[in-house]
Formats: structure tokens, sequence, C-alpha cells
């Protein structure tokens, strides 16, 4: 039995969200959990519908991206997985997904702007996007080359990606991340969520304008901030 059934246990659940919240559908879109202890991710496999995996088919992949358990060929973007998981450091879950909204803005290379306080109560900007890839990235090493687009845009756009834990890649889709593979998948359902809010918006008032600073900020900081009142004080005994 491999002493990594806990961490494929979790990558496993946390894959039967995309279909569950409507991220994806057929085979679309992965999740993967990091063991940073070991350096091993696991991973969905490659093409497999949701319905018919189970936790033992999930495959471990090293931070060299290389198989080292698993029946089955990795999700073909474990490359990205592994630029990401060497450069966000905290980060142990990503998730990519195709869901509806959230592909539109991509496909159409916009970042989210803030519109509303559902935005704000997540990010204190807009949801960023990344450049359409080069021709050259293109040709190259296609996957590695998505992870680098991620990271060159976190970096052009001088943002924290324990701040900005969702992006946008132009032409693509979505990716998230978090610390657990829980957080990475309600990310991943808060962008689309958000998406779909913006987009709408969108064509209530073609003329919508950024909601403004002041209520950005107390919203963001409600929930963010070394004030932070949102929620229940941790370790509070009732």
């Amino acid at each position: 039995m491999s002493k990594f059934k806990e961490l494929k246990e979790k990558c496993w659940k946390a894959n039967m969200e995309i279909p569950k919240h409507k991220l994806a559908v057929y085979t679309f879109g992965n999740v993967s959990a990091l063991d940073p202890s070991e350096g091993i991710f696991a991973i969905k496999p490659s093409g497999v519908p949701y319905d018919d995996m189970k936790p033992a088919d999930m495959v471990l992949v090293n931070l060299d991206g290389k198989k080292v358990e698993g029946k089955m060929n990795p999700s073909s973007d474990t490359p990205t997985h592994v630029v990401l998981y060497r450069f966000l450091s905290g980060v142990y879950s990503i998730v990519h997904a195709h869901s509806t909204y959230a592909v539109a803005w991509a496909q159409a290379c916009r970042p989210i702007p803030v519109y509303g306080t559902t935005h704000a109560d997540h990010l204190a900007g807009d949801i960023p996007v990344t450049e359409v890839m080069s021709d050259e990235m293109i040709r190259g090493q296609y996957e590695e080359q998505t992870g680098y687009q991620i990271i060159n845009a976190l970096k052009e756009k001088n943002l924290s990606h324990q701040d900005v834990q969702m992006i946008l890649v132009a032409c693509h889709g979505q990716f998230t991340w978090g610390e657990t593979p829980d957080k990475s998948v309600y990310n991943a359902v808060v962008l689309e969520e958000i998406a779909r809010m913006a987009y709408l918006s969108e064509q209530v008032n073609p003329d919508i304008k950024r909601m403004k600073e002041t209520l950005i900020n107390k919203h963001y900081q409600r929930k963010h901030g070394k004030d932070a009142y949102y929620g229940q004080a941790k370790n509070k005994q009732e």
C-alpha cells in the first residue's frame, strides 16, 4: 500500500469537486495536491472521466516532473503544476478548470474588474489575465511555458500569490491555488461566480464603472486585514 494513500484520497476528493461545481465537462480540468515534506504531488490521470476515477488512480509526480507512482499517465497539464509549485511558496494545491464564464473572460483576454462587493471580499484588485503566449513559447514545452506565463504575469503586475490566488490564462482558462485542496477548489468556484456576475453586470449596464476604492478596501480588509472581523475568531470557545 502506498504511503501516499492519504494524499491520493485528498487529491481524488478535490478532483471530484470539479464536476460537482460544473467547473469542467467530460475529462477537462485537474487538481493536484502537494506533500511539501516529500516533494511529491498527486494529480488526476490524463483523459479519465471523473465518474470512473478512484483514489488509487491518482498519479504521483515529483518536483522534477517525473512520475514516481501510478499505472496511468498524469494530466497533460502536469508541467504547469510543477512550475507553479517551484515558484509559489506555501502553495500545496493547484486547480486548472474550464468553467464557462471564467473561460469567456480568458478567451476575451480581459482581466475581471472589481464591480461589486462579492469580488472585493476575495481580492482587492482585478482578477488578472496573462499575456497571450508567444509563438516561441507555444512551439516549445507548451505546458511548462504555461506555468511561466502565469509566474511572469504575477511578477509584471507586482502581485503576491498569497493575496491573489487566481488567474486567467489568456485564450485558455483559469488556474487557482491555495494552502489546501479545499482552498484551491474554493478559489476556483469563487472565480467562476465572480466571472459570471461581472459578465451579467456588463449586460445590464454596458457603461458600468469599477467599484470605488473605499468600498473595495472596506470589504477586503474586513475579511483579510489585520483588524478583520468577518467570521468567527479562531480557537474561540462558545
